[in-house]
């Protein structure tokens, strides 16, 4: 029955019968990852589509369409056929932050897109440079109060997760920091482990071979709990800051109006695939946490994300 209102519907609305999943996937699966090979998300989007083929019965590729902050990827999986046979991965920058900060991004995240399943998440690190003259969090934020303004944070750019996470954070503590855009994480954490700018928020896996052999210092971590890789590192959520946990997120989505059963499926075959001793191993490895959930509990997730960047962008009076 679910099927036949879903093709009614489809006649209704004028949806060509080739979108229709009468045997889906019919044809290879390809997923759009917005960024570069060999970041995060590019790195968990190729773990989960190499066994995700065998269980969808259909070969799953990667493709990346780097630059513009992820929007261009994003607006290719915005345009696909809503067929289930072009998916993409959705992270914090591009389903919250980047359209939270920049008017001229033309779509909404919350309504333009089939929300499928979080995959994974990364927690993130706050960090100094040794030469800042704090080794605890009380002390940085002591610091940083007594002289507001004379401290520098680097960022991965204007609207970038790392250049959000601070303003958050520099709304909650009432604490000032001048904002160094880069053009990309990377360079924005040369430039502090480099000692050029004291302080930036990172992903926990970039930023730790640099922690462990103390070019940078761990202030706290947005994290469910204290990481084993930094057991002495308390969360944002035990010093008071539990807005502050935010993990960046890689999930699944398609374009606005997927069926039903290919939601169905796919969320399936993910959640089958992640179960996969060697795919959960080789995730944890890049730093991340295993997740799978449920559409509903990711479209939870990035209106509540999109929401809270939205209204922080709002008190924090912030331009793109």
């Amino acid at each position: 029955m679910r099927r036949r209102s879903w093709v009614i519907a489809s006649i209704a609305a004028g949806i060509p019968n080739w979108c229709w999943p009468q045997s889906y996937p019919s044809r290879p699966v390809r997923v759009v990852v917005p960024f570069a090979p060999g970041g995060t998300t590019d790195l968990i989007a190729r773990i989960v589509a190499e066994k995700l083929s065998g269980a969808l019965g259909q070969p799953v590729t990667v493709d990346n369409k780097a630059g513009g902050g992820g929007v261009p990827g994003t607006m290719e999986v915005l345009h696909a056929a809503p067929d289930g046979h072009t998916l993409g991965m959705a992270t914090v920058s591009t389903a919250a932050t980047n359209p939270a900060i920049n008017p001229s991004i033309p779509y909404n995240p919350t309504t333009d897109f089939t929300p499928i399943i979080n995959v994974a998440a990364t927690p993130n690190v706050m960090v100094i440079h040794p030469t800042f003259p704090a080794r605890t969090y009380a002390e940085f934020v002591q610091e940083l109060k007594k002289k507001p303004g004379k401290y520098a944070y680097a960022s991965s750019g204007n609207g970038g997760l790392s250049h959000m996470q601070t303003e958050l954070f520099k709304n909650l503590t009432g604490t000032f920091i001048l904002h160094i855009p880069y053009r990309s994480s990377a360079p924005a954490l040369d430039e502090t482990v480099a000692g050029q700018v004291p302080i930036m928020i990172e992903n926990v896996p970039t930023a730790l071979p640099y922690l462990r052999d103390g070019r940078l210092i761990a202030v706290a971590v947005s994290a469910p709990q204290r990481l084993h890789a930094l057991p002495n590192v308390p969360t944002f959520k035990e010093l008071g800051l539990d807005e502050m946990n935010r993990m960046a997120f890689y999930g699944l989505f398609g374009p606005k109006g997927l069926p039903a059963e290919v939601v169905d499926k796919v969320n399936a075959a993910v959640r089958k695939t992640l179960h996969d001793p060697g795919v959960k191993k080789r995730i944890e490895e890049t730093g991340s946490i295993v997740l799978g959930n449920s559409p509903e509990q990711f479209a939870e997730q990035i209106r509540s994300e999109w929401e809270a960047y939205r209204n922080l962008v709002k008190t924090q009076k912030l331009t793109f």
